[in-house]
């Protein structure tokens, strides 16, 4: 699999994700035991919108909208990590929604030096 196929891979994902963010903001800030915030996880929500639909009709752009999945993936840390939920429940949900952020920041930080190194994606 090469970086542009990760790419692609993580505009579906971006696009998947924001629309759950738009659609469902409040169900979505129970089930990861976080204060419930809807205007500001409709607002992340459109950015994933936004980067995916970017990565997927401009593929040779990717870099630049991967990039920009790393600085919401920043946002969504910082967000996450500030939140206080009230409850044990919350605490290891929200704790697991930071792991999982953390890894998909991974993912989108390799992929857009990959991206960044090699527009094309393609393994030399």
């Amino acid at each position: 699999m090469n970086a542009q196929q990760i790419a692609r891979g993580l505009g579906w994902f971006s696009l998947g994700l924001g629309a759950l963010e738009v659609a469902a903001p409040g169900r979505l800030t129970r089930f990861l035991g976080v204060e419930d915030q809807p205007t500001l996880v409709r607002a992340y929500g459109a950015r994933e919108i936004l980067a995916g639909a970017g990565i997927l009709a401009q593929p040779s752009a990717a870099a630049f909208w991967v990039w920009s999945r790393v600085v919401g993936d920043m946002l969504d840390l910082g967000s996450l990590g500030m939140a206080q939920p009230e409850n044990p429940t919350g605490r290891k949900r929200t704790a697991n929604a930071l792991a999982a952020v953390t890894a998909i920041t991974v993912l989108d930080v390799l992929c857009a030096r990959a991206l960044t190194q090699n527009p094309s994606g393609r393994k030399h």
